[in-house]
């Protein structure tokens, strides 16, 4: 998502690329970190923490072990519990697989919010909750987190403030006034969930807020979690190297430095701070303490997080039980990208990581009778170049590019072959081999079939990606430098080619990914961005009539305006329509074509946008669609709702359609008459439909609109076939007609009358044209949107329900919204909602002026009545 920059912000200021500049920070306090690490390991070899990995008591992993079950147990339980404080009844065993694969997912890769908010998306999704529902989940779970931590550094503050507080270098004085005021605050919330108002408001989001006795158990459900997260690490400690109570501060200060620093998974700073707080423990005893720490608490959850979503793509591949499928089939296509992108960085993650080790001399002496000692140098510079490629290409099986999948299953199998021929490494092999696996068996998620989409996505990498990268690429150089600190440094070590020449090896490949990654790094500097034209030339709007008249939808002729840019696939089978204002990338509608091509499209729009600095935003966009917005991580917002007139069988008949027979009469007595003129016939009746358009404008004292309405254009007109209302021979009233392909919808864009007219001149246009297009065989007839429409005014409501159900019933001086609405009605449509997606928070407000004043044709526009 794209930062919003504060509008107190410089100018000067305002232009800097924040999300780089933060990613940046990240790899350097990572780097600091690291140094510092390497600093207090200046006495320590590799072979130190290997020796005191392997002499790991089995008891001490056994209670590792079962305090991860109950941390793990702990988190689940928020997401019941959460449930049940929203009245949303999910299986309780999907909730906890759900929940399981979230919480595994968000503390690998960092940023569980938005990580582990993702994967509830779509797999509470499935089970009918919508985006509003799963972010209140979210909060909730994060809310009962904050608390847990709040709670238990007070705790440890106020217990054993010496220890704690020895790492940041304060006397332990403060720590009980501390311990207390931090004490406080989930006491207080208590307080407001027993006595206060049953919704917390947290700028424009309502949170509902769990009863007493279910806030109590959130709170005591975090303490379990924090005290079980902290004796994993604790069990594998040195016996005696320090009692618990005081160990839990510390730990929640390293935890708390890894969440700041946004780093993934902490890594390096969490163990600084370790060190930093705990001398009286050998570093190394406590380098490897953290290790085993991390491969029980994060990486076996997500191993088993793996398996089973790997189990439930499988599982919709065998079963043939519909209601099964129906649950699993939509699931299991979401979550192969997202397994596939994990699997595939953690593989190369492997690979980089291995190429900093000292290789095995038992099995470099067995590999060196079959293997040359070329082809064992060659197989380490292939293993770290590949594993710096699979760390790439992650992004692109996260946006289900195809040919990034097929290419990362060639470099997985070539991965696997390099591990075996550059020192036997048999476990990085599988890995790499079932990742493999796993992405030949997703194939079906991966639907964004054109080769140009690679490349699009390696150019539209950004800051967090790189930050990604970045970590596992400055780890990998850390662990080598650790790992070889007693081999004294010296040119002539790049060029010693031995059996035993470890270190060697690890310059020459650690030099070639930095090259790697700084000249993928210039290739995106220097690439062009390839934005769209300002103008839309003669080329692309014949293009688009083509694309217009194959499409059944009738909003795709906003196309024609000639308004809005547009893009096309590299097959010519979709486009999608937009226009830059400010700093939102507005795309009107759904994509136009081909599913497949427009969904690449509208990933296209989002990461130009990205690569600009804006943000991607879809106007008037239907509920179909919605899932391809959100899984882009955009929020839905709902506009209003669309009237939609079904003609298969439309007749005036009936009690409920007397007015529109009474206004038919009334206009025959008036002379009125109508007629449809074909697009060929438009030119010769340009001047007498000006005229009207004219009149009309100055009657309303308004101007023309824009982007998602029609405006008086000869060149736009000439398109379509128009509607005409005459009287004496003279046209009184007109209105260009959008005819779906296939005769599916037939609706209405420019609609204009002289004021000087007789009244009720617009209902014999609409009514006339229904019965034109009933005959014609058009299956329903589009009579536009009613804005603000059909939100909900309920108290827990979004903010925006409830500012637009006010703006609709209190603005008749903005808009005529209940009028508008109550015109549609009579003519008995069925009403279909219609939704703006776009970043949601902060952004929202300067969305919603962008998209205002592009509509309006400026600030101007707006303002007007």
């Amino acid at each position: 998502m794209s930062p919003v920059t504060p509008p107190s912000l410089p100018a000067r200021w305002a232009g800097l690329p924040w999300r780089w500049i933060a990613s940046a920070a990240s790899l350097l306090l990572l780097a600091l970190a690291l140094a510092w690490l390497h600093r207090a390991l200046a006495g320590a070899h590799l072979r130190d923490v290997v020796q005191q990995l392997r002499a790991l008591p089995p008891l001490s992993l056994g209670l590792a072990l079962t305090a991860t079950a109950c941390s793990y147990a702990a988190l689940v339980a928020y997401d019941l519990i959460a449930l049940r404080v929203m009245r949303r009844a999910v299986p309780w065993p999907h909730a906890a697989a759900t929940a399981f694969m979230a919480t595994a997912l968000g503390h690998n890769v960092g940023l569980s919010v938005l990580s582990g908010g993702a994967v509830r998306l779509r797999l509470y999704g499935a089970w009918g909750l919508n985006p509003g529902e799963v972010a209140t989940l979210s909060g909730l779970v994060g809310l009962s987190f904050g608390l847990g931590v709040t709670l238990c550094v007070g705790l440890a503050l106020w217990l054993e403030p010496a220890s704690t507080l020895r790492a940041v270098h304060l006397a332990p004085a403060w720590g009980h006034v501390a311990g207390a005021l931090l004490c406080a605050v989930p006491l207080g919330v208590l307080a407001r969930v027993a006595f206060g108002a049953p919704t917390l408001s947290l700028r424009d989001w309502q949170l509902p807020l769990p009863s007493l006795p279910q806030a109590t158990m959130q709170l005591g459900l975090s303490l379990i979690d924090l005290a079980s997260a902290s004796l994993v690490l604790w069990c594998l400690l040195p016996d005696g190297a320090i009692a618990w109570l005081p160990f839990l501060g510390i730990y929640l200060l390293a935890m708390v430095a890894g969440i700041v620093s946004h780093v993934p998974g902490g890594i390096g700073v969490f163990e600084a701070v370790l060190i930093a707080a705990l001398p009286q423990v050998p570093a190394h005893h406590l380098l490897a303490a953290s290790l085993a720490y991390r491969a029980v608490y994060y990486l076996l959850p997500l191993g088993l997080a793996a398996l089973l979503a790997l189990g439930l793509v499988l599982r919709a591949h065998a079963t043939r039980a519909r209601q099964w499928l129906a649950y699993t089939q939509p699931v299991a296509a979401w979550l192969a990208p997202w397994l596939s992108a994990t699997l595939a960085f953690a593989a190369g993650a492997v690979l980089l990581l291995s190429g900093s080790l000292p290789a095995d001399s038992s099995r470099l002496h067995a590999l060196r009778e079959v293997v040359p000692l070329a082809a064992i140098e060659f197989s380490h510079l292939a293993g770290s170049l590949i594993g710096l490629a699979l760390l790439i290409l992650s992004r692109a099986l996260l946006q289900r590019v195809d040919a990034a999948r097929r290419l990362a299953m060639v470099l997985l199998l070539a991965g696997a072959l390099a591990s075996l021929t550059k020192g036997l490494d048999v476990p990085e092999a599988v890995i790499a081999v079932l990742a493999a696996g796993v992405l030949a068996a997703g194939k079906a998620g991966f639907r964004r079939q054109s080769r140009w989409h690679l490349a699009n996505d390696l150019q539209a990498m950004g800051p967090q990606v790189w930050l990604g990268v970045g970590a596992v690429v400055v780890a990998s150089v850390w662990l080598g430098l650790f790992s070889f600190r007693h081999v004294e440094y010296a040119n002539d070590l790049w060029w010693q080619f031995a059996l035993r020449a470890d270190a060697p090896r690890y310059l020459r490949a650690s030099l070639l990914v930095a090259v790697a990654c700084l000249g993928l790094l210039t290739w995106q500097a220097v690439r062009p961005r390839g934005a769209a034209p300002q103008q839309v030339d003669g080329g692309q709007l014949r293009l688009a009539q083509t694309l217009v008249a194959q499409c059944p939808r009738t909003d795709a002729a906003l196309a024609l305006l000639g308004d809005k840019r547009l893009l096309f696939d590299d097959h010519q089978q979709a486009m999608l329509m937009y226009q830059v204002q400010g700093r939102s990338w507005i795309a009107m509608g759904d994509p136009v074509g081909e599913a497949e091509a427009g969904e690449a499209l509208a990933w296209r729009l989002r990461e130009m946008a990205d690569r600009h600095g804006g943000r991607a935003v879809f106007y008037q966009v239907s509920a179909d669609r919605l899932p391809l917005y959100l899984d882009m991580g955009l929020s839905a917002i709902k506009l209003g709702e669309e009237a939609v007139v079904p003609l298969s069988g439309f007749s005036l008949e009936g009690p409920r359609r007397a007015h529109l027979r009474q206004a038919l009469r009334r206009a025959e007595r008036e002379g009125l008459q109508f007629e449809v003129i074909a697009p060929g016939e438009v030119e010769a009746h340009m001047a007498q439909l000006r005229e009207v358009s004219d009149h009309w404008l100055q009657g309303k004292a308004t101007r023309e609109k824009g982007f998602s309405l029609g405006r008086f254009d000869a060149d736009y007109l000439r398109h379509f076939p128009i509607a005409l209302v005459r009287k004496e021979g003279r046209i009184v009233a007109f209105a260009n007609l959008w005819p779906g392909n296939g005769h599916d919808e037939l609706s209405i864009d420019l609609m204009r009358h002289d004021p000087q007219a007789v009244g009720g001149v617009m209902d014999v246009l609409f009514t006339q044209v229904m019965l034109w297009g009933a005959a014609k065989g058009y299956q329903s007839f589009s009579l536009g949107m009613a804005p603000l429409s059909g939100l909900e005014s309920h108290p827990l409501a979004p903010l925006w329900h409830r500012l637009g159900t006010t703006l609709y019933r209190s603005g008749e001086h903005f808009y005529n919204f209940q009028g508008l609405r109550a015109y549609k009605q009579k003519f008995d449509p069925e009403w279909q909602p219609r939704y703006l997606a776009c970043p949601g928070g902060l952004a929202l407000p300067g969305v919603l002026l962008d998209v205002a004043s592009l509509i309006a044709g400026g600030w101007r526009g707006v303002l007007a009545r």
